[in-house]
């Protein structure tokens, strides 16, 4: 049976560094404090000209570029974020429009953190459908959008990036993409939520003054449920796939926090230098998190051909999800 795998990876973050040093002169904390709790040093901000497509423009250019393919070869784009350009049209379609795919047709896709992995299992089933043949896959965000500089718990977490994979059809059989697991839970849903802006409580000066329109997290009790997600999809997809956790060459999970990564470690009882870790330099950057790191493991040479990798992450919904790919490249 044919396969689908990654033809080519691509990231992009903006130019400004921010350390926790400049943050400590906006909000009342300092390095110590955000680094020994999160493992974060520094983020990248995104400029006020930039948006979120912009960010997946350059990272879609340079998976085209790495997969040595033209934009017009794509049949479709999925673009994963939480922080689009507008409420309408979507930002996928405003990266076709700049990279010049006018045959892809556009789609975005909303769940958060975990957003990137689920939107390479739709386009892997869209492609093993039979009706595409390559598709574009970005994760973009601008989170810096979206923060509360009020609250010092969450507006040090976060960064903007994006990253993009083409992914396209292959006749070597079980390789690339091998098992996808997906999960969400909605009651979960006011443990991590931006409240405002939305039909349920549109943009007006009450959802301003009370902040509704900037991330809420309850960080406890996320912190625990992605520790026991993440941890569950590893040990289920290589159940599904044959495997132990042994026989992963790489895990990259979604960059937010290096407590949660350290115990997700743990208790998959895996050495350390197994887990590729970026999140020092970047922060949590949402959908982005997964494939910025993938492609830096990858032209680290972390990665190599015949490499097992998983991927997993864990977002607002809740969502979480995990996938396995066997590297080709």
């Amino acid at each position: 049976m044919s396969s689908v795998v990654v033809a080519g990876t691509g990231s992009y973050v903006p130019d400004r560094v921010v350390t926790n040093e400049d943050l400590s002169k906006i909000v009342d904390t300092n390095d110590e404090w955000i680094s020994t709790r999160t493992g974060i040093r520094e983020r990248r901000f995104a400029s006020d000209e930039e948006a979120a497509s912009d960010l997946g423009i350059e990272a879609a250019r340079r998976a085209l570029a790495d997969a040595g393919m033209d934009a017009s070869e794509l049949d479709a784009i999925l673009v994963a974020t939480c922080s689009g350009d507008m409420i309408f049209p979507n930002t996928a379609s405003m990266i076709q429009h700049a990279i010049g795919a006018r045959q892809a047709f556009c789609l975005d896709l909303s769940a958060a953190c975990s957003g990137f992995i689920f939107a390479l299992k739709v386009a892997k089933d869209m492609i093993r459908g039979g009706s595409e043949r390559a598709i574009l896959v970005v994760g973009a965000e601008k989170m810096s959008t979206l923060l509360d500089w009020e609250d010092r718990d969450t507006c040090i977490l976060f960064g903007d990036a994006a990253g993009a994979a083409v992914l396209t059809l292959s006749d070597e059989p079980d390789t690339g993409l091998l098992v996808e697991q997906l999960a969400s839970d909605g009651s979960l849903g006011e443990l991590l939520s931006v409240p405002g802006g939305g039909s349920r409580a549109p943009m007006s000066e009450q959802v301003l003054a009370d902040r509704m329109h900037c991330i809420k997290m309850q960080g406890r009790e996320v912190f625990k449920h992605a520790v026991v997600n993440m941890t569950q999809a590893a040990l289920d997809i290589c159940e599904a796939a044959g495997l132990h956790p042994d026989d992963i060459a790489c895990y990259i999970p979604h960059q937010a926090n290096v407590r949660i990564l350290r115990a997700i470690q743990e208790r998959l009882e895996q050495p350390e230098e197994k887990f590729f870790v970026n999140l020092h330099k970047y922060g949590n950057t949402s959908a982005a998190s997964v494939i910025v790191a993938l492609d830096e493991a990858v032209k680290s040479g972390r990665i190599k051909t015949g490499d097992r990798v998983m991927l997993a992450a864990f977002g607002a919904g809740f969502t979480w999800g995990a996938c396995i790919l066997k590297w080709t490249r």
